[in-house]
């Protein structure tokens, strides 16, 4: 199947920007091909306003979001991999949401699992061919 990032991310900023907020994005600036202005990452994350009073032609595709905007004065275009949204949302509230990993996408890691996902004394181990979800509250 498709990513379903891309459309995520285009159904976020229109309904942020339909209830009169402010869209921002934050982006992983470590992923291969993002573009952005290295002066402004911080810890390898940078969030960016995607309004339309701050950026111009906003496109956000199936593979990479991209536009044009200032920097401190200074002119860029910014180009992000789809995969390197880490989160969209309204800057007045908080709503949005907040991307996990997708079966397909490359590993920032490099294939290694992260300390949270290694298997703990006492884990059982799952069958491969169901999945498994639970209630968030």
């Amino acid at each position: 199947m498709n990513s379903s990032r891309p459309y995520l991310v285009r159904a976020f900023n229109d309904w942020i920007l339909d209830n009169h907020c402010t869209p921002h994005i934050v982006v992983d600036a470590g992923i291969q091909g993002v573009q952005v202005p290295a002066d402004h990452v911080a810890n390898g994350q940078i969030v960016l306003n995607i309004s339309p009073s701050a950026v111009k032609a906003l496109m956000i595709g199936d593979d990479a979001l991209e536009f044009s905007a200032r920097f401190g004065g200074v002119p860029m275009q910014v180009y992000i991999p789809l995969q390197a949204v880490m989160a969209i949302y309204a800057r007045e509230n908080g709503e949005g949401m907040v991307f996990g990993s997708e079966p397909g996408s490359p590993d920032p890691d490099g294939g290694r699992p992260s300390k949270s996902q290694e298997p703990r004394e006492g884990d059982k181990e799952r069958p491969a061919g169901r999945p498994s979800l639970k209630v968030v509250k």
